[in-house]
C-alpha cells in the first residue's frame, strides 16, 4: 500500500499515483484517479469480494516486459518514473553484472554504436521495460525470478530491440491518429457514437499492433542473445519461470483479457522455443547460473517497509506507522491501492487502505463521503482504538454486509472494512477482532522492520524441495513458492552441491 502504480490508459494517458508525505493521495502527469470507494461499491470493492489479487502493485500486463511508449524521453520523465516505481534500488553487484551482460549485447546487435543506461528498480513485480533514449529498466522483482545470466539477458535483448525496432514512436503515432479520427468524429462531426465506435476499433488495432510489437521484439531479442554467446533458450526459460511465479503467488485465476497488449505467456514461450532452435540445441552454450545467483545473493525480496509490509497475518506499514492483524484464518495480500485479505473459506473479506481527508472533517464524514448513501446513519459511532480517534459504521448491499472503521493517526486517516455475506451472523466479531489489533507504531519499532532477501543456499546430500522450502520465511504456499523461485517443480530431485535461492530475513 505505497506506489499505487502506472496505468496505461486506452486514451494514451499516463497516471502516476503516490503517497505525499502526509498520506494523502497524490495524482501526477496526465489524468485524474478518483478516491477508490468514492462511489459506494467500487471496483475495488467488487475485486475484494471476488476475492481477486492485483498480484502486485503495477498495474502493467501479466505478461510483461513491456515498453512504456507514452512517457517523453527527458531527464524529468525519467526521474518521475523512477519515483513511481519505489525509486532506484543500490545493489552494485547486481548492476555490474547488469551493464556486462548489456555490453555483450549491444556489440553483438544490428546497432552496436546504440548506447544503453541499465537502472535497477526499487518494486517488488517482476517487470522490465526501456525508453526510446536507452534508458533500460528491470525491478528487483524480476530479477528474484530469473535464474541465470542467460534468462536475465534474454529481459534486457528484448528490451534493446523494442529501442532499436522504434516501438515506441510507431505505437504513440499509431494513438495519436486513432485519436485525431475520434475527435473529428465526437467534436467536429457532433456523432458520439461514431467517435465510440472509432475508439473502440482502435483499441482492438493497437492491441493487435502490441502484440505484434512483442512477437518481433523477442525474435530480435533471441537472435542478439545467441550472437552474444548467451543460451537463446534463456528466453523462453524467462517465460516459463515468470508463469510459474505467478501462479504460485496469485489468490485467483482470470481469464487473458483479449485485449491485453502481449501475446499469452504459453504462445511466447512456445514462438522462443522455435526461434531459438534456429541457433542451437537446448543447453548447448550453458547458462553461467552460478555467476547470476552470486550476483543477486543478499537482493530485497517483496515489498519496502516503506510501503508496507506483510508477515502472516500482520500488516505494517513503518513510513505511516501504522500496524493491524487479521483475524485468525485471514490471509492477506499488499496490493497497490489497499491491503486485501480474506478468510480460508472465502466467507470473509478484508480491506485496509488511506483516504483523503479535508483539514477539519470528521471521521464520520470521511465515512460518508468515502462510501456511499446505503450507510447506515443510526450506526455511526466515535470510539477509541488504542488511543487512536475512530469512527465506526455499518452499510449493507442486497448480498453483503460491511463493518466499517475511519481511525486517525496524525494527518492521515485509514479505514479497516470486513465484508460478508448477509446471512452470515458474526461480522461484528471478526471485525471487531481486526479492529482492536489497529495501532500506531513508534518510530524505533519501524527502524526494527526490515524486508526479506534472496539468500542463496547449496543443497546437501538428502535436501528435497521440502526441506529447503521449510528455511523459507514464507507462511503462503512455501513448498510452491521455492519452486517457482528456482524453476522447478516440487518433486524436482535437487542435485547436492548445486546452488538454490531461498526467501530469507
Amino acid at each position: 500500500m505505497g506506489i499505487l502504480g502506472i496505468s496505461d490508459f486506452s486514451d494514451n494517458s499516463i497516471v502516476i499515483i503516490g503517497k505525499k508525505q502526509s498520506g494523502a493521495l497524490l495524482v501526477g502527469m496526465v489524468g485524474v484517479l478518483k478516491t477508490t470507494f468514492k462511489y459506494g461499491v467500487s471496483a475495488l470493492v467488487l475485486c475484494l469480494l471476488a476475492a481477486c489479487s492485483t498480484n502486485g502493485k503495477i498495474s502493467l500486463p501479466a505478461n510483461t516486459p513491456r515498453t512504456l511508449g507514452a512517457f517523453s524521453d527527458s531527464s524529468r520523465d525519467h526521474a518521475r518514473l523512477v519515483a513511481a516505481f519505489g525509486g532506484e534500488y543500490n545493489y552494485p553487484p547486481a548492476k555490474r553484472m547488469l551493464e556486462n551482460i548489456v555490453q555483450r549485447l549491444v556489440r553483438a546487435s544490428d546497432r552496436p554504436d546504440r548506447s544503453y543506461k541499465v537502472t535497477i528498480l526499487n518494486s517488488p513485480i517482476a517487470n522490465a521495460f526501456a525508453l526510446p533514449s536507452g534508458h533500460l529498466y528491470v525491478t528487483r522483482g524480476l530479477l528474484s525470478v530469473a535464474n541465470n545470466s542467460s534468462e536475465i539477458a534474454a529481459v534486457l535483448s528484448h528490451e534493446m530491440a523494442h529501442v532499436t525496432l522504434n516501438h515506441a514512436e510507431a505505437r504513440t503515432e499509431l494513438q495519436a491518429r486513432s485519436s485525431l479520427v475520434q475527435r473529428v468524429n465526437t467534436e467536429v462531426l457532433s456523432d458520439p457514437a461514431a467517435g465510440r465506435m472509432v475508439k473502440t476499433r482502435s483499441k482492438v488495432s493497437l492491441a493487435s499492433f502490441s502484440r505484434s510489437q512483442e512477437i518481433e521484439a523477442d525474435e530480435v531479442g533471441i537472435k542478439t542473445l545467441a550472437a552474444a554467446g548467451f543460451d537463446p533458450y534463456g528466453a523462453a526459460g524467462f517465460l516459463a519461470n515468470l508463469s510459474r511465479s505467478v501462479n504460485s503467488t496469485a489468490k485467483s485465476k482470470t481469464s487473458p483479457d483479449m485485449l491485453a497488449t502481449h501475446p499469452s505467456t504459453a504462445d511466447r514461450i512456445r514462438r522462443a522455443l522455435t526461434e531459438a532452435k534456429k541457433f542451437s540445441s537446448p543447453r548447448a552454450q550453458g547458462t553461467d547460473r552460478s555467476t547470476y545467483l552470486s550476483a543477486i545473493n543478499g537482493i530485497a525480496f517483496g515489498d519496502d517497509p516503506s510501503d508496507g509490509i506483510v508477515r502472516g497475518r500482520r500488516f505494517v506499514h513503518a513510513r505511516f506507522g501504522v500496524t493491524f492483524d487479521a483475524p485468525e484464518g485471514f490471509s492477506l495480500e499488499n496490493t497497490s491501492r489497499a491491503v486485501l485479505g480474506a478468510s480460508s473459506n472465502g466467507t470473509y473479506k478484508l480491506l485496509f487502505d488511506a483516504v483523503e481527508s479535508r483539514s477539519g472533517q470528521s471521521l464520520e464524514d470521511v465515512l460518508r463521503n468515502t462510501w456511499n448513501e446505503t450507510i447506515e446513519t443510526d450506526s455511526i459511532t466515535n470510539i477509541t482504538i488504542n488511543g487512536l480517534p475512530a469512527a465506526t459504521a455499518s452499510s449493507r448491499s442486497a448480498e453483503w454486509n460491511f463493518r466499517l472503521a475511519a481511525v486517525q493517526i496524525g494527518d492521515t486517516v485509514f479505514r479497516l472494512i470486513i465484508a460478508a455475506p448477509t446471512n452470515t451472523g458474526d461480522i461484528d466479531r471478526v471485525f471487531n477482532q481486526s479492529l482492536g489489533t489497529l495501532r500506531q507504531i513508534n518510530s524505533d519499532e519501524a527502524r526494527r522492520i526490515s524486508p526479506l532477501h534472496i539468500k542463496i543456499v547449496t543443497a546437501r546430500a538428502g535436501d528435497t524441495p521440502e526441506s529447503l522450502a521449510s528455511m523459507m520465511i514464507v507462511t503462503d504456499r512455501p513448498l510452491e513458492r521455492f519452486a517457482a523461485l528456482n524453476g522447478i517443480s516440487t518433486s524436482t530431485a535437487l542435485q547436492a552441491g548445486a546452488e538454490y535461492k531461498i526467501i530469507a530475513d
